[in-house]
């Protein structure tokens, strides 16, 4: 923060650090093609050691025994005493979740004695039972992998004879423990999980607080396998691997068969799909990746077919090379959407895995081309890659795929590419305290939080990659991560007895195998002597944001529509769903070459987003005015508005309402307090859902306008840049409340005075409406001569009309307006009076005689 501060108020400064910057990028670019010798790599992989223990001690000292570590306020986070963030919090269970999630990673760093240390403080002081409300899937991934990859290596090091010599498997007994209080999640119809679990009291316990939600998504129900299988073969109990086996046997069997996807959202009872896109990032993302793990790790040949028949379907869909775009699952030759998550950033690494290198390559490159234009990955770009959302939570999948692209190539580029990841981090998210996640990338504004998977992967990926194996204290060839990173023996498959009564159902072979469907990958198979094969598909997306050349659209796939000239509603009906069309004579136009030009022909750019909204677009401020007492209109909080609902803009007075807080509070299920709010405007807190998911909920409630709430921590209208809510993907016509979107700081003022005041009125409508604000203040625009007076043609009184003079007095500059020759002295009094009055109040703007405080500036060789 210091740092920010000297550049805002150093014009040196902020040059001195332009030219670091740039020296930097093109020291980077300057090294990319080269070799890294033994000494470069072992700095940098000390350089990970001292940043780990920057991050890691700081948790121990300013945090510890919370769950997570606050780098700002140098404190930790304690569920239920900072401000509720939504689903955010679901991962938090007060049993030291950071300590946990990092427990192998300090033996992968070789840290020992801090690894024995830690062991003991969590057999010590962590509880499972506590009355607290978690997310399944968090809670598995998280602490149930973590204590499992800390009892594997316990134990070996206990085997080894070493130390942990007193290690008694009591972590695998804490892991038997929470697998036993995770199991009631499972206790549906379907199989699927609920999404969230009481740790004390299950699901369906009154005192549960729980069981009420109906959906979960595809990666929460999928992700169960590796930690549920893993604890089932070291305990010898099997009723884990059973649950999350029949959980996957839903999912597979709920594909959508004609196009062999699965979709985002699933409903945990009926088993029908509640949103249908279909990608590989967020929502999905590690469903997939289980299913290639859970072949690796149990040796289970169902599970490898099933991944190759999805990865084919992936190929042909999804993947737009080097793009990796959400399709409709049941109408896939269509894009859902122009934007990526960063959740994606892991799939290259996937593919690594299964052999498929080429694409991999490319998408790598594309995403480490974005992170040369913002700093890190935002948690959403577009298919141009601009920032579609642009807060970055420290997230360690891009980290992930170097990895393992530099292991499957051994190309020192991507030593290269992990050395900008770890100078990045301590330039721009490097704290006093620790490591601070990023609000937006494009203000570099840090926000409170470090994220357990912070310490479980990133320095597990960077250390690794940096590091020989012969410089370990394990066999890192003897493990499979899973998606947090932590490690199980894929000795599990053949040492441990497979679970009882399995009846996973098998699948029939996929008709389009390739060379690597049953196999591993080979470079020499891929790319016969080529050792500079990764350099070759790299280059063709070198430049692939415009950084360092004008940028080129990438090719689109083209298809033809049977579209009249004349007739062009079909032409308006595609464009407003966000889907770009035009003729090919006009694209080809002036190209040489053979192309055939068909009358009525468009090229249809298949990357489309319903409502969406660019970079360049104005988004039009509104704001939230509270006009009962006793704030009588003077609180006012800017808000952004949506592209959906009441068009406030169209509403003369605005919307008035008192406003009543949503139950529950993410509004992504039928609402509690419907009685309360009907006919009141809703606070709703954003996630867990879509913006129009809540909105649905709330109007059928009865709420007659809508006010969301950032769960970002300390998000502020100041700082963050407005944006537009964009609906789900399908028609949002249905919703007719107004809805606007309230940054975090102004939202925690409303809901304190609705605390304070119990009844708070508000008014919602454009800013440029705002009550008591004078509608016909503007800046007026004037067109000015100016000609050189004679010497002494003002003295004398030769001027006629009103006049300006400039009078140049102690470098500032005084606008004067003169009617009539004898009111100047008056007004000369008045002006220096003014100007005396704001030297005493140490104002250092130029003084005018209108008051309007604007600069004007002064050119001794200006011309009339």
């Amino acid at each position: 923060m210091r740092s920010m501060y000297l550049v805002h108020n150093s014009g040196t400064g902020m040059l001195l650090k332009t030219l670091l910057i740039t020296s930097l990028l093109g020291w980077a670019e300057c090294q990319e093609s080269q070799s890294m010798t033994p000494e470069e790599r072992t700095v940098i992989s000390d350089q990970i050691i001292e940043m780990f223990d920057h991050a890691y001690g700081s948790y121990m000292k300013y945090a510890y025994p919370a769950d997570e570590l606050m780098p700002l306020s140098c404190r930790g986070r304690v569920r239920g005493q900072e401000p509720n963030r939504g689903d955010i919090d679901d991962s938090l269970g007060k049993f030291s979740l950071t300590l946990i999630d990092t427990l192998d990673t300090l033996v992968v760093l070789n840290k020992l004695d801090e690894f024995e240390d830690a062991v003991k403080k969590t057999i010590t002081d962590v509880r499972l039972d506590n009355d607290v409300v978690v997310s399944v899937f968090e809670t598995n991934i998280r602490v149930l992998g973590g204590l499992l990859g800390a009892h594997v290596m316990a134990d070996l090091l206990r085997q080894r004879g070493e130390r942990m010599q007193w290690y008694r498997d009591e972590l695998l007994h804490m892991a038997k423990e929470l697998g036993h209080r995770l199991l009631p999640a499972f206790n549906t119809t379907s199989g699927l999980p609920y999404p969230k679990v009481n740790l004390r009291y299950g699901v369906l316990n009154p005192l549960s607080r729980t069981g009420t939600e109906s959906d979960t998504c595809t990666a929460c129900a999928g992700t169960m396998i590796l930690e549920f299988a893993a604890l089932s073969r070291l305990s010898g109990d099997s009723v884990f691997e059973e649950h999350a086996r029949k959980a996957l046997d839903v999912l597979w069997q709920r594909r959508q068969r004609g196009s062999d996807l699965v979709g985002t959202v699933i409903n945990i009872h009926s088993e029908e799909w509640v949103r249908r896109d279909s990608g590989v990032g967020a929502g999905i993302d590690s469903y997939y990746e289980y299913l290639m793990k859970a072949y690796i790790l149990l040796g289970d040949n169902v599970f490898l077919e099933r991944f190759n028949i999805h990865y084919s379907a992936i190929m042909k869909y999804i993947s737009q090379p080097p793009l990796l775009l959400n399709v409709h699952m049941h109408n896939p030759t269509v894009s859902v959407r122009s934007w990526m998550d960063s959740l994606l950033a892991f799939f290259p690494g996937l593919q690594v895995l299964r052999g498929d290198l080429k694409p991999a390559i490319e998408t790598h490159e594309m995403l480490y081309q974005v992170t040369k234009q913002h700093k890190f990955l935002p948690e959403a770009f577009t298919t141009e890659f601009r920032v579609h959302w642009g807060q970055h939570l420290l997230r360690p999948e891009f980290a992930e795929s170097t990895y393992y692209l530099y292991k499957a190539t051994g190309d020192p580029y991507y030593l290269r590419v992990g050395q900008s990841i770890v100078e990045k981090l301590n330039a721009y998210a490097r704290v006093p305290c620790g490591f601070a996640a990023v609000q937006d990338v494009r203000t570099g504004r840090h926000e409170d939080r470090m994220d357990s998977f912070f310490l479980a992967e990133m320095f597990k990926y960077l250390y690794l990659l940096f590091t020989d194996k012969s410089q370990l204290p394990i066999d890192i060839d003897d493990y499979i991560f899973t998606t947090e990173a932590h490690l199980l023996p894929v000795s599990l498959s053949t040492t441990q007895t497979p679970c009882q009564g399995n009846n996973t159902e098998s699948v029939p072979l996929s008709k389009e195998e390739d060379l690597f469907t049953h196999s591993c990958p080979s470079m020499e198979t891929l790319f016969p002597n080529n050792p500079s094969f990764a350099k070759t598909i790299r280059d063709s997306y070198k430049y692939l944001t415009g950084v360092g050349r004008p940028f080129h659209p990438l090719p689109v796939r083209e298809i033809e529509l049977p579209l009249h000239d004349n007739g062009m509603e079909p032409v308006e009906f595609l464009r407003s769903m966000g889907i770009s069309l035009t003729p090919l004579n006009e694209v080809f136009a002036g190209q040489t070459g053979s192309l055939k030009e068909h009358k009525g022909v468009y090229r249809v750019k298949l990357v489309a987003e319903v409502s969406h909204t660019t970079e360049e677009e104005e988004v039009l401020p509104h704001i939230v005015q509270l006009i009962s007492p006793p704030f009588l209109g003077r609180t006012v909080f800017t808000a952004g508005p949506a592209k959906f609902g009441m068009d406030l803009t169209k509403q003369e007075h605005g919307v008035k309402g008192s406003i009543v807080k949503a139950s529950p509070y993410t509004a992504c299920e039928p609402i509690d307090s419907a009685v309360a709010l009907k006919g009141h405007i809703a606070l709703a807190l954003r996630g867990d859902c879509m913006f129009a998911v809540k909105a649905r909920w709330l109007q059928e409630a009865g709420a007659i306008g809508v006010i969301f709430i950032d769960h970002r921590e300390g998000s502020n209208s100041e700082d963050t840049p407005l944006f537009q809510m964009v609906g789900d993907g399908d028609s949002t016509e249905d919703i007719t409340v107004p809805l606007v979107f309230l940054f975090s700081r102004e939202g925690a003022v409303l809901t304190a005075a609705l605390e304070e005041h119990h009844n708070v009125d508000v008014l919602l409508l454009p800013k440029e409406r705002q009550l008591g604000h004078d509608k016909t203040e503007k800046h007026v625009g004037m067109n000015i001569k100016f000609r050189l007076a004679e010497e002494g043609e003002l003295e004398d009184g030769s001027t006629r009309g009103p006049t300006l003079e400039f009078v140049l007095e102690k470098q500032e500059v005084f606008l004067k307006e003169e009617e009539e020759p004898r009111g100047r002295q008056q007004q000369q009094q008045q002006q220096q009076q003014f100007c005396s009055k704001a030297a005493e109040n140490d104002r250092t703007e130029p003084c005018s005689a209108d008051s309007s405080q604007k600069d004007f500036n002064s050119r001794p060789d200006a011309k009339p």
